[in-house]
């Protein structure tokens, strides 16, 4: 058991944000395969400030605590930003400030990581918006910069001080961006040194992953993102290892191309045909990836010709004739643009 704030977190993993994959259908969908809490896409204070349609983004209607993550270079707007998101969404549990993104469009703002490089701005982001909202507060960095200005540890004192609940750390440096390997081993025993959890990211494709990296940090949470993009049954795989010491076998086929359905059916729901296309070209591949032909199930799903249509008769097609075949493991798919 473990806590944000005053919310109270029994399993360990936390879904992470990803632009354009978290949304509200997405987060529904991965509660059941029990993930402790999740954090919206990451939304712009000032696009928040100054268009309705970004509250869109973080419609929760979930049942697990949910994160609303913002991102911004200025504390006031971010505390004006997180106010207006709690006014449009009450039953929210967090705000998470974004201090990781190396997008370039992020960090021309002077948001995401660029904000590591003025560790006292982070704190008083923090601050700023724990006494605008009276709400738990967390933020999701990077080691640093770049390899030789890793800093995080400066980042984690202001953080703290300022009244952190939480704090993610993506185990790379902003310069990597989303290359190379995360380095789990520089945050060795890390929780020792910080009074409030630690969430630890990066790299996170299996369960044993998830636990080699709790192990090393000693931290209080895990986050999964782009490996359980089409493999949501990681986050399963990782309570019960942690739970058990068990392994539980990957999925069949079968169930992946039920798991997709099931989410293109909850995504045209939320979002109309037009954009759920759009977003399945990108998600439905990932649940097909690990099995036979898969590189032909690709092409197929992201053909500009492939319509809802055709895509769910390529999955049950794949559905009946592979089902039975388990799944093989996969160390990677796209990359996310949020932390």
């Amino acid at each position: 058991m473990w806590s944000i704030g005053d919310l109270r977190l029994e399993d360990r993993v936390v879904l992470g944000p990803m632009s354009g994959y978290t949304t509200r259908a997405y987060r529904r969908f991965m509660e059941r395969f029990g993930v402790a809490t999740s954090v919206t896409e990451m939304v712009s204070a000032q696009g928040l400030m100054h268009n309705p349609w970004e509250s869109e983004r973080f419609v929760l209607a979930s049942d697990s605590p949910t994160g609303i993550q913002i991102f911004g270079g200025d504390p006031e707007v971010l505390a004006s930003a997180a106010v207006r998101a709690i006014d449009m969404e009450p039953s929210a549990g967090y705000i998470d400030i974004n201090m990781g993104c190396p997008v370039r469009k992020v960090v021309s703002r002077g948001a995401g990581s660029a904000m590591l490089s003025d560790p006292a701005l982070c704190g008083r982001a923090v601050r700023a918006v724990k006494d605008a909202t009276g709400m738990p507060v967390t933020a999701k960095i990077r080691l640093g910069e770049t390899k030789a200005g890793m800093n995080f540890r400066e980042v984690l004192d202001e953080l703290v001080r300022a009244g952190a609940d939480a704090v993610t750390v993506h185990a790379r440096t902003a310069s990597q961006r989303y290359a190379g390997s995360a380095d789990h081993t520089i945050l060795r025993d890390l929780q020792s040194e910080i009074p409030v959890p630690l969430i630890v990211s990066g790299d996170i494709y299996t369960a044993e992953d998830a636990k080699a990296a709790l192990d090393i940090s000693g931290a209080a949470g895990v986050m999964v993102a782009r490996g359980g993009v089409g493999n949501p049954f990681l986050v399963t795989q990782i309570n019960r290892l942690l739970r058990t010491g068990d392994l539980l076998p990957n999925p069949t086929v079968g169930q992946q191309a039920e798991w997709c359905l099931e989410l293109m059916d909850a995504v045209i729901e939320e979002s109309g045909e037009r954009i759920a296309l759009g977003r399945m070209r990108s998600l439905a591949p990932k649940f097909l990836s690990g099995c036979r032909y898969s590189r032909d199930y690709r092409r197929a799903l992201t053909d500009g010709d492939t319509d809802l249509d055709s895509m769910r008769s390529l999955i049950e097609r794949v559905r009946n004739e592979m089902g039975d075949a388990v799944v093989r493991p996969r160390n990677g798919c796209a990359p996310d643009q949020s932390d």
